[in-house]
C-alpha cells in the first residue's frame, strides 16, 4: 500500500493567469516554473520511491525536474489529466469575462460544464478512483503525483468531505505540494498548498 501521495502541482508558465490552457498542446513551464519546482523538491520528505504524472507538457516537465532529483523513471497517468475545457480551451480570461457560463462555472462548479467540456464531477470521479487503486494496489512507500490545480483541488474537495461548489475554499498554487496519507482506513489529508517560500 501507498502510504503517502503527494499532489504536486506543475511550476510557472508564460500564459498563467492570462490564458485558460486546459489541454492545449505544448504549453511548457518557463524560467521560473522550473525554479519552483525544484524548490518543490525540497518539500518532498520522506523521498518518493515512485513519481506519475497527467500527460500535458508543463506537468511532464515538472515530474522530469524532480525525478531527476531523486532518481527515478515517470509513469505517466491519464486518470490525473488536466480537466477537459472544451470550447473554452485557449480562451484569455478577459474574453471569457462575458461568457454567463464561465460566471456560472465560477459559482456553481457542481451542476455545471464548461461547453463541450468535461464537469468538475466526472473530474473527481476519474482522480479518486485513480487514487483509491494506488490506496489499494501493490506499491508502496511515497508517491509524487504531478497534475494540475483542478484535478488536485477535485481530490481535496473529496477527501475533505466538502461539496464541489466550495472550490473556492482551497488554493492550489504553482508547484505546491498537497499531502494525502494512506491506509487501511481510507485517505487522509494531511497537508494543502505547501511551499518553499520565493
Amino acid at each position: 500500500m501507498v502510504q503517502t501521495i503527494h499532489l504536486v502541482r506543475h511550476g510557472h508558465h508564460a500564459l498563467l493567469h492570462r490564458v485558460l490552457c486546459g489541454r492545449m498542446p505544448g504549453i511548457g513551464l518557463d524560467e521560473k516554473g522550473c525554479r519552483e519546482i525544484a524548490r518543490c523538491a525540497e518539500l518532498l520528505a520522506p523521498p518518493p520511491t515512485a513519481i506519475q504524472c497527467s500527460p500535458q507538457r508543463r506537468a511532464r516537465q515538472s515530474a522530469d525536474i524532480l525525478a531527476s532529483r531523486f532518481g527515478l523513471a515517470v509513469e505517466i497517468a491519464p486518470a490525473m489529466d488536466e480537466i477537459d475545457l472544451g470550447d473554452w480551451t485557449g480562451r484569455t480570461f478577459d474574453e471569457l469575462n462575458d461568457d454567463p457560463g464561465w460566471a456560472r462555472w465560477n459559482s456553481r462548479r457542481g451542476d455545471s460544464q464548461p461547453p463541450n467540456g468535461e464537469t468538475m464531477r466526472s473530474l473527481q470521479q476519474r482522480v479518486v478512483e485513480h487514487l483509491e487503486q494506488l490506496r489499494n494496489g501493490n506499491a508502496h512507500g511515497t508517491l509524487v503525483i504531478v497534475s494540475h490545480a483542478e484535478p488536485i483541488r477535485a481530490a481535496l474537495l473529496h477527501y475533505s468531505g466538502l461539496s464541489l461548489d466550495d472550490f473556492p475554499a482551497i488554493e492550489v498554487a504553482p508547484a505546491s505540494i498537497s499531502t494525502l496519507s494512506a491506509d487501511g482506513g481510507g485517505i487522509h489529508i494531511t497537508g494543502i498548498n505547501q511551499r518553499v517560500p520565493a
